[in-house]
């Protein structure tokens, strides 16, 4: 069994505050292109095969694992740099942007609910034949990548989930605005406003809202995404992909009061890592006792000083996270014919104390 476990601790508030040397400029943003996936296209970064024995890129380099990067609400692909550096040359990660978002123009039929979503996500594995493979998910793209991994377990090898955007039913004032964008023609308004308001204050707000401490976002990535957020502005797609996704969150919620989304969770036989931040505004760290008790081959961690997206505030930590998990699939299990690891050890989990912040 993999154990649930509530690690690491003692985090610092940023190098402003605990006196740290200021962290080096970001990596550029991986290059990526459009891939066809019949009927519409999808915007997918890919980062180079692997490095040679000097540690230099090198095409000719033995190839990582192969893996999935999917991002959520408001996010992109971008999301990703950091953490796919930090995984290579043992994971060969390609990151998407999902229909609609970044820059994958929408699907044809405009559908943004989870399974068109997920289908989205199955059809660009089979079209790069690179399954099975580990898929990470974040957020909206975390429920997406649950659907994927319960419907198609051939195609995953693990499963990392950080801050997944599962139905919690409990009602929360703070994100009344979320039921609210889903009401016709509410929705809409509410965009018009927001974009009255300067690109800048628009991603910083984000930022706020995704980030334990904000100081945490380096400045160079703030330019680039407001330069994003003022191109984005220009689609005359945009609002409709956010309205839509909204919407699939909120019914998620309300179909059957959730349990479906937590049924697919209980499907998953793939070994499974589950982050949540102990600070995050979006989805509460509480829900990782239920996740404790839904997914079946899991190991739960829930990290101090870190908000919704821990794979850009602390990227260091949650690749050390995602490397107990490959350590730990290829001690427990064996590949069988479908491609995923087997273990003996699915179907169980129990539920942990929560750590308290810092």
């Amino acid at each position: 069994m993999i154990e649930p476990s509530i690690e690491p601790r003692g985090l610092k508030s940023g190098p402003e505050a605990s006196g740290e040397t200021p962290p080096p400029e970001p990596i550029p943003h991986w290059p990526g292109r459009l891939i066809s996936l019949g009927g519409f296209q999808v915007y997918v970064r890919t980062a180079p095969a692997g490095r040679d024995s000097a540690g230099r890129d090198s095409a000719d380099a033995e190839p990582g694992e192969p893996a999935l990067c999917v991002h959520g609400l408001e996010g992109s692909s971008r999301n990703w740099t950091d953490l796919i550096e930090l995984l290579r040359p043992r994971l060969a990660c390609d990151a998407l942007d999902l229909p609609g978002f970044g820059d994958s123009p929408p699907r044809p039929d405009g559908r943004y609910s989870i399974a068109a979503l997920a289908q989205t996500v199955i059809a660009l594995i089979e079209r790069s034949g690179r399954g099975p493979l580990h898929l990470l998910g974040n957020s909206l793209g975390g429920a997406v990548c649950v659907h994927v991994a319960a419907a198609r377990p051939d195609l995953i090898r693990t499963l990392t989930l950080i801050s997944p955007a599962l139905p919690d039913p409990r009602p929360r004032l703070d994100l009344l605005r979320f039921p609210l964008m889903s009401v016709p023609g509410v929705g809409a308004r509410l965009l018009r406003q927001l974009q009255h308001l300067p690109a800048e204050r628009r991603v910083a707000d984000v930022i706020a809202t995704c980030f334990s401490d904000p100081r945490r976002f380096p400045q160079a990535r703030l330019t680039a995404e407001v330069a994003a957020l003022t191109r984005r502005d220009t689609f005359d797609y945009a609002a409709a992909a956010m309205i839509g996704s909204v919407r699939t969150l909120t019914a998620e919620t309300l179909r059957g009061a959730g349990r479906p989304a937590w049924r697919d969770a209980a499907r998953i036989t793939a070994p499974t890592l589950v982050i949540y931040g102990r600070d995050d505004r979006l989805v509460d760290a509480r829900m990782a006792g239920r996740a404790a008790h839904a997914f079946g081959n899991a190991r739960i961690v829930v990290m101090p000083n870190t908000g919704h997206v821990a794979h850009m505030e602390h990227p260091h930590l949650v690749a050390a996270e995602i490397g107990v998990l490959l350590a730990a699939a290829s001690r427990a299990g064996q590949t069988g014919p479908a491609g995923r690891v087997q273990s003996a050890a699915a179907g169980r989990a129990r539920e942990f104390p929560l750590a308290p912040a810092g």
